[in-house]
């Protein structure tokens, strides 16, 4: 998730949108030095998250999986092997009259009410129950990326960090925190915000490289002709976080170490160590809350994600 883009798409009334989701299959592993890399983009996830459905349709099993941001999410519903709430949390949740709004802003708790969204919805009973139990017997290496508030330092959390659903849930959160409409989460007394502004711009590369992967399947929400342009208010953000320092001038900056990584990416593509998902289309800001447009960006993921399946085993073949 990331501020400068952020459009409000208005209220909207609860609708319930429905749609099938097949049978989840046994899984079946892909090779050990591949890993699966979730980029943010709020709820452009909407449409990536078709990419969570179809991998578990498929029952495709990768053992190093990262998220960052609204990527975040997708990892843990992969993990937990959930492609109904994959879905959930980016299309039906959205209408939850405790999503979020301007009144929890103002309150100090976020325009995403982040608490609720990350820490409380997951509970058995609550709005978008969490599979823990599936999730913590996942053989698979997870990541979870945040930026560091006071150091200015990027923050890798693996399984060792969270021995409880809590524990997983609010680095989830942290990892989700967008800078000025998501207050920032204290965690053993550090200060967290989004890791999009991490060293890779929002994508968990240099992270995998350094844990010795060799190959990539990297799902993108933007398309691939985009190109990220440098924020237009940079006497703003330094004014709101002067005393953070550290996410301003991360704010300022993430546009370049963005296109780098992207391009990076696509080079690895072009030597055969990437496999790059990224949307034909992308019709959805990192704000959007239209039901109706939500559901089709999701339909639209599933029917890409599912065309381009064949391609992907036989990446994961090769």
């Amino acid at each position: 998730m990331y501020p400068i883009a952020f459009m409000w798409a208005g209220t909207h009334t609860l609708t319930r949108v429905f749609l099938a989701v097949a049978t989840v299959e046994p899984m079946t592993a892909s090779p050990s030095d591949t890993a699966l890399i979730f980029e943010g983009g709020g709820m452009r996830a909407a449409h990536t998250s078709a990419f969570v459905v179809t991998l578990l349709e498929a029952g495709l099993d990768f053992g190093w999986v990262a998220g960052i941001s609204a990527g975040a999410s997708n990892a843990a519903n992969y993990l937990s092997r959930d492609a109904r709430r994959a879905r959930r949390s980016f299309v039906d949740f959205a209408a939850d009259e405790n999503f979020g709004d301007l009144r929890t802003w103002v309150r100090g708790q976020g325009f995403f009410h982040a608490e609720y969204i990350y820490q409380r919805s997951g509970a058995p009973e609550a709005a978008l129950p969490f599979d823990w139990e599936t999730f913590r017997d996942s053989t698979a290496r997870p990541r979870i990326i945040a930026f560091d508030a006071d150091s200015g330092e990027e923050v890798c959390w693996g399984r060792e960090d969270f021995p409880t659903m809590d524990d997983l849930m609010v680095r989830v959160r942290a990892s989700s925190t967008m800078p000025v409409l998501m207050p920032p989460v204290t965690i053993e007394g550090r200060t967290y915000v989004d890791g999009a502004l991490g060293r890779d711009g929002g994508i968990a590369l240099s992270q995998a490289q350094a844990e010795g992967c060799e190959r990539f399947v990297v799902v993108l929400t933007q398309e691939r002709a985009y190109e990220k342009a440098p924020p237009r208010f940079p006497a703003f953000f330094r004014a709101h976080f002067r005393r953070h320092p550290a996410v301003a001038e991360a704010l300022l900056t993430r546009w370049r170490r963005y296109n780098e990584t992207r391009e990076r990416i696509f080079e690895l593509e072009r030597a055969g160590r990437a496999f790059v998902y990224a949307p034909e289309t992308m019709p959805l800001s990192n704000g959007t809350r239209d039901l109706a447009r939500l559901a089709a960006a999701h339909r639209a993921g599933l029917s890409q994600s599912r065309r381009e399946l064949p391609r992907l085993r036989e990446f994961l073949a090769g």
